[in-house]
């Protein structure tokens, strides 16, 4: 930065393969925001003619910075921001998986997504004492624009404290905020439809949601035969996030992608959120490649044109969810075996204590068809327990069930929910 005396460095990004959409960088210091100038000695490039080119754009793809995250001499890349309003952010130990979002608007509605763009950057110069950096984002696009602040503090893990004033041009019913996006292939609940030597192949494999009320729920990701759209109605959200809960080079078998180091998101409002809904889209994917799983917070009555609305939250880039770290969780959902009635649900969950089995209810329930039958043991090897749960759907093909364990009537673990499909056991 400048040749100034900090841990932090920033690297630019040039013009050119998917990034169209270009932007302005411009360094803070003293006060005073000095543009980066794109010239002919910005980039290593492997002839005149790519040059010569990538001056006449002059402008960049996307920034990202660099800081000593997991030894004292290697300034790592720990967060970007490149293309629309994505932003990737990475802890100790970490590889990319998942992608933040500034702002979603008219996702999965019919006359299409309109996709807000990250158009100026300004990043403030930390002094060599800082352990945290600031950047600024001017977000913009046919139907809002918007003053972003990024306070950044890369770490373990490392967490992002985002300030947002919106300015609407028009009436948004449908806007997402702190939205994440996210790929799930298959695994648990899901298999594969094609002989793969992975178990799992997935940069998320659930959605943890704590309520306003101070329930916890805990939703198992799934590729469907089709969309599938979920909305989860609350005052005042607590938190939400997309969670790799897998940590494990067995869970995988993927020496290239590294599936058990992609990071989990976290989104914790820092002011009152209100009333609104916490949207899940699973999207059909047959690739890898293809990021299908979309989860945002949309405020009830979306935003009014001329009326500026203001928010900030913190996204922490966890292994877990920070809130579930010590306490009962679940780690596993799968299809039990074949029955000769109804079907079989197994759900592990750890950090349970074998002698508090037979002091622990089951209440599950089924939006359609019937619970046949529940059962808890132990598991001994994740020292916790196992719960069995058989159902049937009777004449739906789709049915929502809910299953919660309580001790001494109080919840034990988060309220595990899921959506059976009939296409998708087949």
């Amino acid at each position: 930065m400048g040749g100034s005396p900090t841990k932090f460095s920033v690297q630019l990004f040039a013009p050119g393969f998917l990034y169209k959409n270009l932007v302005d960088i411009d360094v803070v210091e003293n006060s005073k925001a000095i543009p980066i100038e794109l010239t002919e000695a910005s980039f290593d490039v492997p002839n005149d003619a790519i040059e010569k080119l990538i001056t006449q754009v002059g402008q960049y793809a996307g920034v990202r910075l660099h800081y000593p995250i997991n030894d004292d001499e290697t300034k790592d890349e720990f967060i970007m921001f490149q293309g629309a309003s994505y932003f990737r952010v990475l802890s100790k130990g970490q590889t990319y998986g998942l992608s933040n979002r500034g702002l979603a608007i008219d996702v999965a509605q019919p006359k299409g997504e309109e996709y807000p763009l990250f158009k100026r950057f300004w990043v403030e110069r930390p002094s060599k004492y800082q352990t945290a950096i600031v950047v600024h984002a001017l977000l913009d696009s046919q139907s809002v624009t918007g003053a972003y602040r990024f306070g950044i503090y890369p770490g373990s893990p490392s967490r992002v404290e985002v300030e947002v004033t919106l300015f609407p041009r028009r009436d948004i019913p449908h806007v997402g905020l702190a939205p994440l996006t996210s790929m799930f292939l298959y695994g648990g609940l899901d298999s594969s439809d094609k002989p793969d030597y992975r178990p799992r192949v997935h940069n998320s494999d659930g959605l943890q949601v704590d309520r306003g009320n101070g329930e916890r729920l805990w939703r198992p990701l799934n590729n469907p035969n089709k969309l599938q759209i979920s909305a989860f109605g609350d005052e005042d959200i607590k938190g939400f996030g997309l969670i790799q809960r897998h940590r494990k080079f067995e869970d995988y078998q993927d020496l290239d992608a590294n599936y058990q180091l992609r990071p989990s998101a976290w989104i914790e409002p820092l002011n009152d959120w209100g009333k609104g809904q916490l949207i899940l889209l699973e999207i059909p994917s047959n690739a890898e490649t293809n990021d299908n799983i979309v989860t945002y917070w949309e405020p009830q009555g979306g935003l009014k044109k001329d009326q500026p609305y203001k928010y900030s939250y913190r996204m922490t880039a966890s292994n877990d969810s920070p809130s579930a770290a010590s306490k009962a969780r679940v780690v596993r959902s799968s299809k039990g075996q074949l029955v000769t009635k109804g079907k079989e649900l197994l759900i592990d969950y750890s950090n349970i204590n074998a002698q508090d089995i037979d002091k622990i209810r089951i209440d599950a329930s089924i939006s359609k068809g019937k619970i046949i039958s529940s059962r808890i043991v132990a598991h001994p090897d994740i020292n916790g327990a196992r719960v069995f749960l058989n159902f049937e759907p009777e004449s739906t093909n789709v049915a929502e069930l809910r299953v919660q364990l309580n001790k001494d009537d109080k919840p034990l673990a988060a309220t595990w929910l899921y959506r059976w499909n009939s296409d998708d056991w087949q």
